[in-house]
């Protein structure tokens, strides 16, 4: 079982968020022309050193000349004064030292050391080099360099250098370096980046990286790669069995840095676990406007119905492989996730931590946020789409203020990154490594795109949204053979029951739901469960005037693991709730089980204040649509039209003040008002 939330638990990152309280809050950026937006002082604070004992399969470059190894804190916690503390992993005992966990972890000092190698390379700062070198000397400690599990990684350490290859609570898989996992894709990605950095600026240790890597894809090859060619059939589609712990996520880590590392090597067996790897990710692609999962890569290839934020750098990982392996098609996926996806997650409340596939999770941190600025600029950068660069802008503006909580979750002059936002505005103030290390790679992301900043400064302010709703299928009024259930656990195995509970209907079983009435046509998606029996029921669905269309409960596929209850997905209905309707209804013929439904506006949006005002558009319509600019925004206005492809087709400069929007299908608009 894949909870959503598994990666996070296996580090212990699930954060008690903590209400916003009477201390201050990071400044805004909006209103300075501070530059740059990168600060590593709190990076730096977070990081440390120490000596390791000797540890049988384990040792690292020059060990006995440098005998202390670059490491880093994992959490910190936020003190009553404002300042913080460093913390590890679990109960701590003051007899041993030691955290349940460990102090340090190998994702951290992974994704701090690509911080380090890419301030360095983008600003040419000589601590970063040293800080880079540092810690990769430390994440080579963590790898088991011999025996059978050689190449794999153990995930914690202590801070006397004593590794925890099993820790409480238990990781998987445990012991951590007995098989794949998040922290060896981790450290693919930056051995990968290091190599890169370090192959012409001091060859010998560069060379020693190479060695590691050289570990690190044989584990791969022999731990994944191993059932290359072999495809599962879950949830009616046909899916790739050989991806890291069966994720497109992890397996999108180790992808970024195998593309680093073959570009600087040209290896062809990294080559080949490249292309294989990158081929696995592409097929967990699906959907477009109109249909789940809207274009997006999941990431969790045993499951359809399961999409999260942190971790979905997948249209990065399958861009730059489409560059470097000169494989055009692995594009296609990336721009249909960054094009089209993308603009209905913002315009649908952003980067959220779970839709499962009802946006059940609005907690949003900056691993989620970070993910889909790394995922825009390099797709824009590979495709020239520039559009995609505003959306990063539009993204990153969570940092500075555009977020639930409507506080800046950023502060340029300290380097803090809050640990996240929950749905309701909540803050949790601590701030950890993995929290300010998304927050330092999109700021380095947003220096080197001096645009998207700019907009990431400006769209301060949520000002307007139109969204999806969601009605959970229990609210509606019952009649005949239908029923609410509770079960005991929300989660299903590979799906989350929205609200924790769903209606059961048996035959003649009826509900019926009011919705807000529109002015716009809008796309009803009732989230029931599908499965291979074709002895299940039908739904049959209507508004005021009519039908909108049936489903057939059991039309959805063969399931690999037969025991589960089936796909829980949206299904789009064939027609659309017409303008003015405010009544959904549903009759049953034979059994069903309907969890909720998502009723989207033809076009959403969502519109921005701060320095400037400003909109985003998507549409799920058949056909171009001109609308009205809905928003409170005045004055000359520039509208920009980009296809499902994210190419620029239309561009206007409306002077009059009454703005018109065209939308393409598919598609996305940005609408910038002058600055007020």
């Amino acid at each position: 079982m894949r909870p959503v939330v598994v990666a996070l638990v296996a580090l212990g990152l699930l954060f008690s968020l903590v209400a916003a309280g009477p201390s201050p809050s990071p400044k805004s950026a909006a209103g300075t022309a501070r530059t740059p937006l990168t600060n590593l002082a709190h990076l730096d604070f977070l990081r440390d050193e120490t000596a390791p004992p000797a540890q049988g399969g384990h040792t690292t470059y020059r060990l006995e000349e440098e005998p202390r190894i670059g490491t880093l804190w994992t959490y910190a916690d936020r003190n009553a004064d404002g300042t913080y503390r460093r913390i590890g992993g679990g109960p701590y005992d003051p007899t041993t030292g030691h955290y349940s966990q460990g102090a340090f972890n190998a994702d951290d000092v992974s994704r701090a050391a690509v911080v380090y190698l890419r301030h360095w390379r983008q600003n040419g700062a000589e601590e970063s080099r040293e800080a880079a070198y540092d810690l990769l000397r430390g994440l080579t400690y963590h790898q088991t360099a011999s025996g059978p599990n050689a190449g794999n990684v153990v995930l914690w350490m202590q801070s006397d250098g004593e590794l925890t290859p099993s820790p409480t609570p238990v990781e998987l898989p445990n012991p951590s370096d007995s098989g794949a996992s998040y922290w060896l894709a981790r450290t693919v990605w930056a051995l990968g980046e290091g190599y890169r950095a370090f192959r012409t600026e001091d060859p010998e240790f560069a060379r020693f990286l190479k060695q590691r890597m050289q570990l690190a894809v044989s584990a791969l090859d022999r731990q994944v790669l191993s059932k290359f060619g072999e495809w599962r059939v879950v949830d009616g589609k046909r899916v790739p069995a050989w991806l890291v712990v069966d994720g497109a996520d992890a397996t999108a880590e180790a992808v970024l840095g195998l593309t680093a590392y073959v570009e600087a090597t040209e290896d062809p067996v990294a080559r080949r676990t490249l292309d294989r790897l990158a081929e696995g990710v592409a097929a967990l692609s699906g959907g477009d406007a109109r249909s789940w999962p809207h274009g997006a890569v999941l990431p969790w290839a045993q499951s359809q119905s399961v999409w999260h934020a942190w971790a979905s750098q997948m249209p990065a990982a399958l861009a730059l492989a489409s560059a470097e392996l000169k494989q055009p098609a692995l594009m296609k996926p990336a721009l249909n996730d960054a094009a089209v996806f993308t603009p209905y997650l913002l315009t649908a409340g952003g980067p959220d931590n779970g839709w499962l596939p009802v946006p059940i999770d609005r907690v949003q941190i900056a691993y989620g946020i970070d993910s889909r600025v790394q995922s825009l600029v390099t797709v824009a950068d590979l495709a020239e789409r520039p559009g995609l660069t505003q959306l990063a802008g539009l993204t990153a503006a969570w940092y500075f203020g555009a977020n639930a909580a409507g506080e800046p979750t950023y502060d340029p002059d300290t380097g803090i990154t809050y640990d996240g936002v929950e749905g309701d505005g909540r803050i949790n103030r601590n701030s950890g490594a993995e929290s300010t290390i998304h927050g330092q790679l999109s700021m380095l992301a947003l220096d080197a795109h001096p645009d998207a900043a700019a907009i990431a400064r400006s769209a301060t302010t949520v000002v307007d949204r139109n969204g999806p709703r969601i009605v959970e299928a229990e609210s509606g009024k019952l009649s005949g053979d239908a029923k609410t259930v509770r079960p005991d656990s929300a989660w299903t195995g590979r799906s989350q029951w929205s609200g924790g509970s769903y209606l059961e209907l048996g035959n003649g079983g009826a509900a019926s739901w009011s919705v807000p009435a529109s002015n716009e046509p809008r796309l009803v998606q009732p989230v029931v469960i599908r499965t291979g029996d074709r002895g299940l029921g039908s739904t049959r669905w209507s508004d005021n005037d009519g039908r909108l269309g049936d489903i057939d409960h059991g039309r959805g596929g063969e399931q690999s693991e037969p025991s589960e209850p089936g796909a829980l997905l949206p299904v789009t209905l064939a027609r659309e709730l017409p303008a003015g309707s405010d009544q959904v209804s549903v009759t049953a013929r034979g059994s069903a089980e309907v969890d909720a439904l998502l009723v989207r506006p033809l076009v959403t949006s969502v519109a921005y204040s701060g320095g400037q005002v400003l909109a985003l558009l998507h549409s799920a319509a058949r056909s171009a649509q001109t609308v009205p600019a809905t928003i409170p925004g005045s004055g000359p206005a520039t509208v920009q039209s980009y296809d499902s492809r994210g190419r620029l087709v239309h561009e206007v400069t409306d002077r009059a003040g009454k703005v018109k929007v065209r939308v393409l299908p598919g598609g996305f608009s940005l609408v910038r008002f002058a600055d007020r």
